[in-house]
């Protein structure tokens, strides 16, 4: 019984690493719906990460700039949500305290 090796094409390796960084799930919980053993998946992110993901339009640091910039983009959204609600509280209880 000898297995054959799968191979995945760098498209589908960048599409899984970005999955992983994208969806807020675990890294192993990825890897098991995609089909993919978690180290792989481990080892792809690494290999992203250090710029193996050249490509004719997309290089490596436009990949980190791009999920850096998604990144904050979520960030700064979620930091705008939770100052609005406690703007809110602090009306709130200010109006309860007269």
């Amino acid at each position: 019984m000898t297995s054959q090796r799968r191979r995945y094409t760098a498209e589908f390796k960048e599409e899984a690493v970005r999955l992983a960084l994208n969806s807020g799930q675990p890294l192993c919980q990825v890897a098991r719906e995609l089909g993919l053993h978690e180290n792989t998946l481990h080892n792809w992110k690494k290999a992203v990460a250090s710029g193996w993901a050249k490509g004719a339009e997309e290089s490596s640091g436009h990949f980190s700039l791009a999920e850096e910039n998604r990144r904050l983009r979520r960030e700064l959204l979620r930091v705008k949500e939770e100052r609005d609600i406690l703007k809110k509280a602090a009306a709130f209880f200010a109006k309860e305290s007269r």
